[in-house]
């Protein structure tokens, strides 16, 4: 059989930016399983005095996970932040709407921050701009910021926390342009209301960023205009706009499925583009960056969801079980972000544990990666430094909803520090393996130091509790001569080329 041959040129010189390591962020909202039973299971045997699941812990610092976005998502949009807070005892069950649960409230801001801390992970910190508005997040500022001397910094003291949370990042508000959301507003309800709390809030503490909401997803019928309405409205005050988009292999269509990343990477273009034009209507000096702040593979849960029974606590919602194709093109996406690492700044993969997440538990039983957790770890342990602009030349194939997708999909990125160099790249052909050659010579002294490989001839196969039959090896054949790379990419394969110099 033929293999086919791909080529890539690597320069020092041909940089995007450097790499915001917050695009490796992840998020739990309280939603299903994945705070209570999840991060959090009291009676479980490796549970540590805070009822935090000590071997959950152990897998979100192997992710080496920056920030996670909290506490939601469409949970945010109906919730009180101070019924989190203070005695634990004191704390009201309420019903939650958005996801027609009961909330408990055992866990909360300050319980929340603590887990961070335990994972080395910062926050991105939600306001309620559904229910609640200005008021509630300039308190909530005050509440997690502010030193003390005042009415919601001295009661955060009072609660036995002496030294403010600083956090640095918080989203305003969730999805409002979507119907199902409590709260839901039209771009200028949003885009003024978004303005006002986005400035209080910086009255409070001018060091924080703030990220806008984007549309919901990119088939939102308000899709657009609704950027470019509530960017107009908040250029002023805020750092960010937001993305949101889950992808799913609904019709089994394996070319179409590896190829959706290319839909994401228009995606991102487009609202680069939406926000220079805001930009060049105010005459503005600085650039509006993304956080694309919500990303996964969600599908294979949509049935099992609609059984739950309602107001029941912490029920299994969203446990989407991975499969390998799955993991390829979540590799594929994280390729696709890296590409835009000039203006992407902040990603979140949705969500860490339990709901759509990489990270599986068992309840009073053990914790397990799934398929998805690889490529994640991947790039986020080896994908810090500089984004590298290659040149890559590769065949290409069509499919039922794009033209000229590329067989290679890869990107590189150069840690200068810690002289390290990582091709990250994804063989979409079905049955050839790819031969690749890359042209290091820029990158004088540089070996191969390992060649990593994610592969199964399965496309459906899943890790479970009971193994991972889709893990990783290292024995891939990537080799390094004379400033040129070689290698066989395996047919459907994630594969992470790691260079380092002599």
């Amino acid at each position: 059989m033929m293999t086919q041959k791909a080529k890539m040129i690597l320069e020092k010189d041909f940089k995007i930016s450097e790499i915001d390591n917050r695009i490796y962020g992840s998020f739990i909202e309280h939603l299903g399983r994945a705070v209570y039973g999840g991060i959090y299971e009291p009676g479980h045997p490796q549970a540590d005095e805070n009822g935090f699941r000590q071997d959950v812990i152990e897998m979100v610092k192997e992710l080496q996970v920056p920030i996670v976005r909290y506490p939601g998502g469409n949970f945010v949009s109906g919730y009180n932040w101070e019924d989190g807070v203070g005695p634990v005892e004191n704390r009201p069950r309420r019903l939650e709407l958005a996801w027609r649960t009961t909330e408990t409230n055992e866990i909360g801001t300050n319980e929340f921050m603590k887990w961070a801390k335990l994972v080395n992970a910062e926050v991105n910190m939600a306001v309620n701009l559904g229910t609640r508005g200005i008021d509630a997040a300039r308190n909530l500022v005050e509440y997690c910021n502010h030193p003390g001397g005042s009415y919601y910094s001295d009661l955060r003291i009072s609660h036995g926390y002496k030294e403010p949370h600083k956090i640095k990042t918080w989203c305003l508000g969730n999805e409002m342009d979507g119907p199902w959301q409590i709260g839901h507003k039209t771009a200028t309800e949003y885009g003024r209301i978004a303005q006002e709390a986005a400035k209080v809030m910086k009255w409070v503490d001018p060091t924080i960023e703030l990220v806008a909401c984007g549309s919901s997803y990119r088939n939102m019928p308000t899709f657009a205009e609704w950027e470019a309405t509530v960017l107009d409205h908040t250029y002023d005050h805020v750092d960010y706009i937001s993305l949101h988009q889950y992808y799913g292999n609904r019709d089994n269509d394996i070319k179409n499925y590896l190829a959706l990343s290319l839909e994401m990477d228009d995606f991102i273009r487009s609202v680069i583009s939406i926000a220079d034009y805001i930009k060049a209507k105010k005459r503005g000096k600085k650039n509006i960056n993304l956080s694309f702040d919500e990303w996964n593979v969600w599908y294979h849960s949509n049935e099992a969801d609609k059984k739950i029974e309602p107001w029941s606590i912490a029920p299994p919602q969203l446990e989407d079980h991975y499969n390998f194709e799955d993991a390829l093109l979540v590799g594929c996406m994280l390729i696709t972000m890296l590409k835009h690492a000039d203006r992407l700044k902040i990603a979140c993969l949705a969500q860490l544990v339990n709901v759509i997440a990489p990270i599986m538990t068992e309840d009073n039983g053990e914790a397990w990666k799934q398929t998805i957790f690889y490529p994640y770890m991947h790039t986020s342990v080896y994908g810090r430094g500089v984004s590298l602009n290659p040149i890559i030349s590769s065949p290409k194939y069509d499919s039922k909803d794009f033209t000229d997708v590329p067989y290679l999909e890869s990107t590189a990125v150069y840690n200068e520090e810690n002289e390290q160099l990582t091709i990250f790249a994804v063989n979409r052909h079905l049955e050839e393996g790819l031969h690749l050659e890359c042209d290091i010579r820029n990158f004088e002294g540089y070996r191969v130091v390992e060649h990593i490989v994610l592969e199964n001839d399965d496309l459906k196969q899943t890790n479970s509790v009971k193994g991972t039959p889709v893990a990783p090896h290292s024995n891939g054949n990537a080799t390094s001569e004379g400033g040129q790379v070689t290698a066989v990419l395996p047919k459907l394969s994630w594969n992470v080329i790691r260079l380092a110099k002599n």
